[in-house]
């Protein structure tokens, strides 16, 4: 590793025999290899706490193309969206349009009123509009493919939810941002997106694969949008985040009879 050292220093030249004083400024840099530098801490836990963050979803996605095609989950889907119609014949909202939204609005209010998360404005945007593009593009792929059709009938549509795979993915969003601050906010974000998959089969507009393939769905997206973001970071934005740091180191030249004091920049 290594490192530039920039030096910038003030010197008092006192000559023998001349009675002046001199002051010189100078100024050079130039890079050497840094040795104290501590070796990275291994990223094992860190990759095998990310691979326990995917498992869950990643079944959940695997349940739902499973019941495409297995009989008894099939069945499953069909006595709970008959049992939700029994219950609730007449059931019909619009809440589950807007309530998809709500932890990704509640970031952005949270950090309104003082209560900052993760990130910024805008490297908190970009990691939305990551998560969204990966939600977007992933469901109406499979929904494309598979042409299963909705409870209603209305279309084939119906595999997996974009709604909820949307409510999930913003979740993900408010817990990815708040989790440090209190875990409670990730858990108010899981309630609101479990509340818009349950709304979506009492609107009978999908199965219960649907939903939980759905939140699957969208829980990896944003998982996705958060791994990536470093390396876009990096990439896009790395002379905004250039680190300095600075050190004053006197000196003594015995041979040209100087003293001064050299300021140190060291950029990282």
């Amino acid at each position: 590793m290594k490192k530039t050292i920039l030096f910038a220093g003030l010197a008092l030249d006192a000559l023998i025999g001349s009675g002046n004083v001199n002051a010189q400024v100078q100024a050079t840099s130039f890079t050497i290899p840094v040795d104290s530098v501590p070796p990275p801490v291994s990223s094992t836990p860190a990759f095998h706490s990310s691979l326990t963050g995917i498992i869950i979803p990643a079944a959940m996605v695997g349940y739902g193309f499973l019941a495409l095609n297995n009989h008894s989950l099939r069945d499953l889907n069909h006595t709970t969206g008959a049992e939700l119609k029994e219950d609730h014949p007449n059931f019909r909202t619009h809440i589950d349009n807007y309530l998809q939204y709500s932890p990704v609005a509640a970031v952005y209010i949270l950090n309104a009123s003082g209560v900052h998360g993760k990130h910024n404005f805008r490297d908190r945007t970009i990691i939305l509009g990551i998560s969204a593009l990966l939600t977007a593009g992933s469901v109406e792929g499979v929904k494309h493919l598979t042409h299963e059709v909705r409870p209603d009938g209305s279309d084939d549509l119906s595999f997996p939810s974009g709604h909820t795979a949307t409510a999930f993915a913003s979740a993900e969003f408010l817990r990815q941002e708040y989790k440090d601050v209190s875990p409670w906010y990730g858990v108010g974000g899981y309630a609101a997106a479990a509340a818009t998959g349950a709304l979506r089969m009492y609107n009978n507009k999908h199965w219960l694969s649907d939903v939980v393939a759905g939140a699957g769905f969208g829980i990896l997206s944003t998982k996705a949008a958060y791994w990536v973001y470093p390396w876009i970071r990096q990439t896009l934005f790395k002379d905004q985040h250039t680190k300095m740091a600075t050190v004053l180191l006197p000196y003594y030249d015995a041979q040209w009879h100087s003293a001064g004091l050299s300021i140190v920049l060291l950029q990282k």
